[in-house]
């Protein structure tokens, strides 16, 4: 399969996607609004083409159990569910990172909390880049805003789970998992073989050959000075991911003399805004934060010099403004803006929340 052009929804899109990165097995469970992902990948019946293993477990507990014994493997496994979904995982995703293993788990987030609503949020953005299991871990944090990052970051997402060895959450609000949109889908890649994966993964439980001790996984760890060291190795790592791999996107900052913060679908309702307050006279413009971990502490930062005051736009109560106070070091105002309970904002309204901002 060649590079392709189709139109399809973002959950379709990460099925399709998933089955030409050459990915070993998804194992997930049925819940609005991801159904879509495992829903497509048991129409494309990918078994009888690449050999990729589909599983609807009988929990969100057995999927991501099964994500962790097949990435032990070496394996590329992945898993998607929503926000309440995604909170019955978090056991299983402790022991992943601590096992550092490559995963990859899809939350399509609806509001809360509890069981909610089936419609939009962007509500679990503590619960994916602050550590929503036990420990000193960290997930690697992609934000999707269209149909064709969904696409792209499945291949993204493990590539930078192996490079890493720590799983990756792709954090998208149910917006963007719902809307159809044009997307160009890439290549088939060829499965690794047991071969390959025994070179690329040297530290798999089936990694060795016969003739040599094989690997044992285990997150259990008795002796407080070897857990520590554990622990101080995954903070090597983590320190790592963030020099190397942030990601971000800035629109019409050049000249702006205020800024808005916005990540997912809600940074295209707020470009649209962007626009008229440009019609307007108003010289805003607008980072976007690609990953949410690790969060682009410096570059807004720097914009933070240039600006007067920054908005903060997201489907929740206020949560990634806290990261976006974290990065500042002067005082400048830093204020939110949110709708919630699946509430979606329109580009008036956050225009509205700008000339607030400006006139306070």
């Amino acid at each position: 399969m060649e590079d392709e052009v189709r139109l399809m929804k973002g959950n379709e899109a990460i099925a399709h996607a998933a089955i030409r990165y050459g990915v070993d097995g998804y194992f997930g469970y049925p819940i609005t609004p991801q159904s879509e992902i495992l829903e497509t990948l048991e129409e494309l019946m990918p078994w009888e083409t690449t050999g990729m293993v589909v599983l609807q477990a009988e929990s969100e507990v057995a999927a991501i159990n099964m994500v962790y014994g097949g990435a032990a493997t070496g394996k590329a496994c992945m898993t998607s569910s929503s926000s309440p979904g995604v909170s019955l995982k978090q056991e299983g995703i402790s022991y992943i990172a601590a096992g550092e293993l490559p995963a990859l788990i899809i939350n399509c987030m609806r509001g809360g909390p509890g069981l909610g609503t089936i419609q939009p949020s962007q509500a679990d953005y503590f619960q994916a880049t602050k550590g929503g299991g036990h420990g000193d871990y960290h997930l690697i944090v992609l934000a999707p805003a269209s149909v064709q990052e969904m696409a792209d970051f499945v291949g993204l997402g493990f590539d930078l789970a192996f490079k890493y060895r720590n799983p990756v959450m792709m954090l998208a609000d149910g917006i963007v998992g719902q809307m159809m949109e044009k997307v160009i889908l890439p290549p088939q890649r060829p499965r690794r073989t047991d071969e390959e994966i025994a070179l690329q993964c040297p530290w798999a439980v089936t990694g060795k050959p016969a003739t040599r001790k094989p690997n044992i996984m285990t997150t259990l760890e008795l002796d407080p000075v070897a857990m520590e060291r554990n622990n101080i190795r995954l903070q090597q790592t983590y320190a790592l991911i963030s020099e190397n791999e942030v990601r971000y996107d800035e629109y019409a900052t050049e000249d702006c003399e205020y800024l808005i913060v916005a990540f997912g679908s809600v940074a295209r309702i707020c470009q649209k805004a962007i626009e008229e307050a440009r019609q307007e006279g108003i010289k805003v413009g607008m980072l976007r934060p690609i990953t949410l971990w690790p969060f682009p502490y410096k570059e807004i930062n720097r914009l933070g010099k240039q600006v007067k005051k920054i908005l903060v736009v997201e489907l929740n109560a206020g949560q990634m403004i806290e990261d976006v106070r974290l990065s500042l070091d002067n005082n400048i105002p830093v204020r939110h803006f949110g709708r919630m309970g699946g509430i979606v904002m329109d580009p008036d309204e956050v225009l509205v929340a700008l000339k607030n901002l400006i006139n306070e």
